[in-house]
């Protein structure tokens, strides 16, 4: 009884995740269309939410010593890589567009496991992948020439290379007592990132005025500050403790399959909130991408000698993978 409660907390989390990654996305355009750069939300997302972790980056400054390395990339790939694409990405293209494009980090890792490092990887999972590369085709509507912006694809794909970047990073993580925590993991990736950002987003030169004023959402004046609150405290802060709870109540593939409602809470929360309507093609690519990204994530891996990838938790955990956007992700 005390572990199906457990379980059924977990999946509650990890909902709750999915659900604060998903209004990223929806809550930054607004900002981005009012006039502040993307790299200015990007630093202010950020830096808000590395104020907030900052106490537990002290907790675990022991981590400086013992994973420079993971701290350094998953500040430089996870957090300032992956929301600097994908905050420039929807500046330039749809929301729900450019979060299902990062869905082919999964399929990304995978040709990196196959062929890069030559470990063999299950037949559901290569499956996954094709339907997800195939959905995107529908995404991004090929047959028409691709009918988004083209840097704005671009950007998308590079959220997903860090993404990637990151996966491959997480496996030098360490396992049981020299496994760092994913919390520490955290909050120093938010500062390393916010010092990253802070030299390349040049803060100093934003328009600090409009976080005063209000921006448009379908015709309504909501107010910025309630923006940024929102993609501080919830869509980072909150986004990210949540998912870390639910992966260790669950598993990180589980816990990755309930991510891959991120994608499906962005593109309705972006179609209800400001007004982003996809064609019928679209929403179908986009449910085969959920589709192909759930096959390659739940999929059981067949034995073998070494390590196998049937894809990626999204959140850190031991191994510390989070990111759908959005994690990365976004």
């Amino acid at each position: 009884m005390h572990a199906s409660q457990g379980r059924s907390a977990g999946l509650g989390l990890a909902l709750a995740s999915a659900f604060a990654f998903g209004g990223s996305g929806v809550a930054a355009k607004p900002l981005i269309e009012a006039g502040l750069d993307p790299l200015h939300v990007v630093w202010l997302r950020v830096a808000g939410a590395a104020l907030v972790m900052l106490p537990l980056a002290w907790r675990h400054r022991d981590l400086l010593i013992r994973k420079p390395a993971l701290l350094a990339g998953f500040g430089l790939l996870a957090v300032a890589g992956v929301q600097a694409c994908y905050f420039a990405a929807i500046s330039r293209i749809p929301v729900g567009v450019a979060l299902l494009i990062e869905y082919l980090a999964p399929a990304l890792v995978l040709a990196w496991v196959r062929f890069v490092q030559r470990r063999p990887v299950t037949r559901a999972a290569a499956a996954g992948v094709v339907l997800a590369v195939g959905g995107l085709a529908c995404v991004v509507e090929v047959w028409s020439g691709v009918s988004f912006d083209v840097i704005g694809l671009l950007l998308a794909l590079g959220a997903a290379c860090c993404q990637v970047g990151y996966f491959v990073l997480s496996d030098q993580g360490g396992t049981g007592d020299d496994a760092p925590d994913p919390l520490g993991v955290i909050a120093y990736g938010l500062l390393i990132g916010a010092l990253v950002l802070t030299a390349v987003a040049r803060p100093w030169e934003m328009d600090w005025e409009l976080l005063g004023g209000t921006a448009a959402m379908s015709g309504a004046a909501v107010p910025a500050a309630l923006l940024l609150g929102w993609i501080v405290l919830i869509a980072t802060v909150v986004a990210y403790v949540t998912g870390v709870v639910s992966v260790r109540r669950l598993s990180p593939q589980v816990a990755g399959v309930v991510a891959c409602l991120e994608a499906v809470i962005a593109t309705v929360l972006a179609w209800v909130l400001l007004g982003e309507h996809l064609s019928a093609p679209q929403i179908f690519g986009g449910a085969v991408v959920l589709v192909g990204a759930f096959i390659a994530q739940s999929s059981t891996p067949k034995a073998a000698s070494g390590p196998v990838a049937g894809g990626p938790g999204p959140v850190p955990a031991v191994d510390d993978s989070d990111l759908s956007a959005g994690r990365a992700t976004a």
